[in-house]
């Protein structure tokens, strides 16, 4: 009778233990389809075209940075969030050149972050 219900206990041990690794690789590749849809709306709000009127963009990316699972995506989302809500159409007439530039640098580091 021990050696039963050693053996059904060492079952249920390995059992459970295997649980535990499955949801932990599940949470992994979790986080990383959340983080790449996160990525890909946020790539999608900073392409579109500016409107220093809207405040919309910014703050959508605002809360995209929250849900971000992976802190570098998320700095780089609140930075891109940042410079939209700072945007101003004095900048975009005076200097578009610059500001696309930053833009730009900052969509690439974006991008650099969500792939690693």
């Amino acid at each position: 009778m021990r050696l039963i219900t050693t053996v059904l206990a060492g079952g249920l041990l390995l059992t459970l233990a295997g649980c535990g690794v499955a949801a932990e690789t599940a949470g992994q590749v979790g986080n990383a389809a959340s983080t790449a849809a996160v990525c890909a709306d946020a790539v999608r709000i900073a392409t579109a075209t500016p409107d220093p009127a809207d405040p919309r963009a910014a703050a959508e990316l605002t809360g995209l940075a929250a849900k971000a699972a992976n802190t570098t995506a998320a700095e780089a989302i609140n930075g891109l969030a940042t410079t939209l809500r700072e945007t101003t159409v004095d900048e975009l007439v005076k200097t578009p050149a610059e500001w696309v530039q930053r833009k730009a640098d900052q969509v690439a580091a974006l991008t650099k972050a969500c792939a690693g």
